[in-house]
């Protein structure tokens, strides 16, 4: 009887604890926003990346460009610092900076210096191995007139399981002919974060 008074306790136990361990998983609409630790995510290099570049096709050095050159500016998308106090993977933000470059039409876009080596290496392998009337041939590439690149960066505030955490993203547009900044624009976002009690 005490035997079958464990088990029937071991089980209830193991049954509750499985329970309390199990995963469920549900698919949400990618724009949606979720925020489950607070710190920087996809949400938040999508925001600020769609609001300033936005901003920053807005001021006068665009159209100071086009009236002189008669020509869409090439903008080119060059290192994003990871300056915070936490791991931001500066990837996510730098590719949603170049969709919305590439997407907004006002300005053209050329690749980084990693992706023209790839590409450059497979035109090196086109004019070994491809038909002539088909090779991509050296020296065609398009130049940059501009870069934008910048920083991310954070403060923490934090005391008794709850924090105040700031980031300032940083973001400047240079003219590649004489180091002129054309453009400097700056957003910040603040999360309030507050730990709750786990109840069970």
């Amino acid at each position: 009887m005490v035997k079958q008074l464990k088990l029937i306790v071991f089980l209830v136990v193991a049954a509750g604890f499985a329970a309390g361990c199990s995963r469920a998983v549900e698919r949400i609409n990618t724009d949606t926003v979720v925020d489950l630790s607070g710190y920087w995510n996809d949400v938040d290099s999508r925001l600020v990346a769609e609001e300033m570049v936005k901003d920053c096709l807005n001021r006068p050095w665009l159209t100071a460009f086009k009236t002189v050159n008669k020509k869409e500016p090439v903008v080119i998308v060059g290192t994003i610092l990871n300056r915070s106090s936490e791991h931001i993977d500066s990837m996510v933000f730098t590719k949603s900076l170049e969709r919305e470059l590439i997407n907004c039409g006002l300005v053209k876009f050329v690749t980084s210096s990693d992706e023209r080596n790839e590409v450059r290496n497979e035109r090196a392998d086109q004019v070994e191995n491809a038909r002539v009337e088909t090779a991509s041939l050296k020296g065609k590439e398009t130049g940059a007139d501009f870069m934008l690149k910048g920083t991310i960066n954070s403060v923490k505030d934090e005391v008794r399981g709850k924090y105040v955490v700031l980031y300032q993203v940083n973001l400047e547009l240079i003219n590649m002919r004489d180091n002129e900044k054309v453009w400097i624009g700056q957003k910040e976002i603040k999360k309030f974060v507050k730990s709750g009690k786990i109840r069970f």
